[in-house]
Order: C-alpha cells, then structure tokens, then sequence
C-alpha cells in the first residue's frame, strides 16, 4: 500500500512530461536537416569516384591529382586537381539514395581554386538525373543544373546557373560574376520551394531574385497592356499656377536698369561738345523679371501615369517550377587550355545554415592560404625576374659575337690590271683616237688621264663588289659603265666642236 502513492507520481510526472513535449512541437517547431551528399575528399574517395573514359581514346582526356595544391591552408585538406593541359576532365560520383528536392530547400555548394593562369576553361560542377554510364559521361551527358565559373580570357567571367526544366536547359539572364584570383573560393546556390533563389560566394550573397523572373522558363506572369491609354482626365500636373495669386500693383513699371548713382560727371565733359551727361546703366535690384503666379501643390495631382499590367493570358503557372528531376549523380565536366583547378567540399543538403558553417570551417585557414600564396608569389617573381636576367646576358653575348667580323684583306690596285682590264683601257685609248682624227681634235691630255683613272676606279669597286651580283649580271654592269663614260666624254667632244671649227 505504500507503494502506491510513489507509482500514481511517477505516472503523472510521465504524462506531465509527455504534455510538455507535445506542446513544445507546437511552440517550437523544427525540422531535421538532411545531407544528400558531401565529398571533402578524404581517405576511400577513389572508391566513390569514377573517372570517365569520355575522350580518351582520343588523346584528349585529362586526369585529376590528389593533392593540397602549391599553398594550402591546411596541407591536410586535399582535393582533385586538373592534371594536363588543354584536356576534357570528366568524373562523377553516385548520389545514393537518389533525392528530391520537392517541397524543400535545395543548397548546392563547393569550394575551387584557380592556381594557374586558366586563360581559358570552366570550374563547375553539374547534378545528373537517371542512369547514367560513369564511363561514358561527358559533355553530352544530359544534366538537371549545371553551377559554377566559366573563364576565357580578360573579357568572360561568367558564374554559370543553369536548369533543366522539361528536358531544355534555361540559362539564368543576370549576368554573374566570378572570382578569378589564386585563392580558394566557394560558391552556394540556395533553391526554395516557393522557386526564389540566392547565388552566395565566400558566404556573402552575389544574387538573388526568383525563377519566374531570372529564367525565361515560363512566360511571365504579368505583362503590360499595351492597348492602355492614358485617360483624359489624367492630371499628372505636381504643381499649378495659384489662381488667388495676383500681380502688386505697380510691378510692370519697375525698370530692368536704373542709373547708377555713384556715377559722377567727369570734370572735363563739355556739354556743347560731349553732349549731354548720362550716368551709366546698372541693373535694377527690384527688378524681378515678368510677373508670373506662384505655384502651389495640385490638389488633383494623381502622379505620373504608368501603363497599368495585366495577366499574362499566355501564363500558365507550375507549382513544381522548382522542383529538380530526382538526382542521383554530382559530376565535374570541364574543359581547359591550362589545367591545375583543385575541386574540394561538394556539398548538396537543405540546409543553408550548416552549408555556411563549412564555409567557415574552411575559412578558419584563410589567412594562412593568403600568406602561403603571397610567398610562393615573391618566389615565381624571383626567379622570372633571374630567367630574364639570364636571358638579356645571353642575348647580349649573341650579339656581341654576331657583331665580330673578320677584317677584309686591302687589295693592291694593281691586282685588278690583268688582260680583261688591259683589254678595256686600249679600247678607251682607241676611240678617243679616232674621234681625234676624225674631227681633227686635240684631246688634252689631262682630261684623258683624268677619265681613264675614273675608268680603272670604277672597275676595281665593281670587281670588289662582285660578290653581291650574279656573274653575268656584274659582267654586264661593268661594260655599262664603261659604255657610259665612252658616251659621255663623244657628247663632251661633239658639244664643243661647233667651237673649234670655227
């Protein structure tokens, strides 16, 4: 019978606590988050991974390497880096069980680090639905959201989010930026069941808005009437003239100018010779220009008109607007020119509070990642700069022996008289001894000389030069030459025998 007393408040008390958390459901309601898939890659991640044979057996498949990268935040921390350059990357991961993210929040988030000049190529990742031969997956392979950056060049810095609704990919129409430093970098893309949206990078929101409006998925809900016109009794005037208002009297006979009266009469003005004296012009202060109504609010001001908008007859709303077909794969899918991206923290949950607090996780190294960047950075300059130091000594030694020449044996001129030579001046000879005779002249014997000498020059410096000429074309120049002076000194002669003669 003692018993009894103890056993009636334990059974309250276990009522009374039932009530309570009952009612605590009530008051203070809360969900459980789910993780549909995260990958920070450690120990067994090659068995969860596949690496696609796509391109392969043409050369042009690339593959991934394990690793921290060149300065990590924390050397324990690895990801999958793109390996070759100018390469297709494909790998995928099997998502198990499949989800939906019908009637909840879907986060998509990763974390990659660009540690070479890209130039050009992408960075992002994509969620597959269905089957999908991990082998065979590629740039073809169909895809429900494709997320990420896309880099070429110093123009294109895009952050890709695209989504597949009824088997067509629609593009977002914003046009979003992303990061193109060194440094790790995270991005996080929330989908809500109400089809509202937030692009966050490092944790900061990038991009926001809704699905009806940012993708041209449907037809939008509203549109303007273009028949709308604005109706004649529309008064958009802000303000109007007072009709109580009325003019002083008076105030159209205040000048504009009146004289100025510290003017003075100069003592040197003469009237009957100047004139009669006026003081100048100046402006009148009281002056106040034409008279006009003040203004005062419109009391049936109704604002500016606007052109009203109607329903969209052509809209047709989907409730599940939203809602992804059940993924089953996360998958990486790029191409690049320069190959060193390391991939880390995929991440794919509902809730956005636990996707941040991994950003912050990671982030707790970031100073560190900054630091380790900044020194390899003095170090690649270091050495670029010794390369290009190298580099200008050896060109300079290039030139200097490019610029060493063997000096040039000096030739006796008299090397050049030989037969052909000989040959050459008795001709000279003869025929200024022909014209001789034939006009009865006597050549002076110093323009003579002078000529044959200019003569025998001229063939030495063709005979030395007669390595920058084809054989025969040297030949025929020298004769040329001679033919040339043979001319001029007959138009000298004929020139002057009109004169002699006489």
């Amino acid at each position: 019978m003692e018993n009894k007393p103890k056993l009636h408040v334990v059974q309250a008390s276990k009522q009374l606590f039932l009530l309570f958390a009952v009612h605590s459901l009530f008051l203070f309601p809360f969900t459980l988050s789910e993780i549909f898939f995260e990958e920070r890659f450690e120990d067994g991640w090659k068995g969860r991974w596949v690496l696609s044979d796509w391109k392969r057996s043409e050369g042009k498949a690339g593959t991934f390497k394990y690793t921290a990268g060149k300065w990590p935040g924390d050397p324990d921390d690895k990801g999958i880096q793109t390996y070759n350059d100018a390469k297709h990357f494909a790998i995928s991961a099997k998502i198990t069980p499949e989800f939906s993210n019908k009637n909840r929040t879907l986060v998509v988030q990763y974390s990659i680090k660009f540690e070479q000049d890209i130039e050009c190529g992408g960075g992002y990742i994509k969620l597959l639905s269905g089957y999908v031969n991990q082998k065979k997956f590629g740039g073809d392979t169909p895809y429900s959201f494709m997320f990420g950056p896309d880099i070429c060049g110093t123009q294109t810095k895009k952050l890709h989010v695209i989504l597949s609704y009824q088997g067509q990919n629609y593009p977002i129409k914003k046009d979003l930026q992303c990061e193109t430093d060194k440094l790790t970098h995270f991005y996080t893309f929330i989908l809500r069941p109400d089809a509202s949206y937030s692009v966050l990078v490092d944790n900061r929101e990038r991009e926001s808005g809704t699905m009806y409006t940012d993708w041209d998925i449907l037809p939008p809900p509203k549109i303007k009437d273009t028949k709308a016109k604005k109706p004649a009794d529309w008064d958009d005037r802000e303000y109007i003239e007072d009709p109580n208002d009325v003019k002083p009297e008076g105030y159209d006979s205040i000048p504009r100018e009146i004289p100025d009266p510290k003017a003075k009469e100069p003592d040197d003005w003469d009237e009957e010779e100047d004139g009669i004296w006026r003081p100048s012009k100046i402006p009148n202060p009281a002056y106040k220009g034409p008279w006009k109504r003040k203004k005062i609010k419109n009391p049936n001001y109704k604002g500016k008109w606007k052109t009203p908008w109607i329903d969209n007859p052509e809209f047709e709303d989907d409730p599940d607007l939203y809602v992804l077909k059940p993924t089953k794969y996360v998958g990486i899918e790029v191409w690049q020119v320069k190959a060193g991206s390391i991939f880390d923290n995929i991440l794919i949950c509902d809730d956005p509070q636990y996707a941040r607090e991994v950003v912050e996780d990671v982030f707790q190294n970031r100073e560190i990642e900054k630091d380790a960047f900044e020194e390899a950075e003095k170090v690649r300059r270091a050495r670029e700069e010794e390369e290009a130091q190298r580099a200008r000594e050896e060109g300079e030694k290039r030139r200097k022996e490019r610029g060493y020449r063997k000096p040039r044996r000096r030739h006796d001129p008299r090397d050049y008289m030989d037969d052909y030579h000989v040959s050459i001046s008795s001709a000279l000879f003869l025929s200024f001894s022909q014209l001789n005779s034939l006009y009865g002249m006597q050549l002076e014997m110093m323009n003579y000389k002078l000529s044959m000498a200019v003569s025998i020059n001229i063939l030495q410096w063709l005979e030395r030069s007669s390595f920058r000429f084809q054989k025969a074309a040297c030949f025929s120049l020298k004769h040329v030459m001679l033919l040339y002076l043979l001319l001029y000194y007959c138009c000298c002669t004929i020139r002057d025998l009109p004169h002699q003669i006489t």
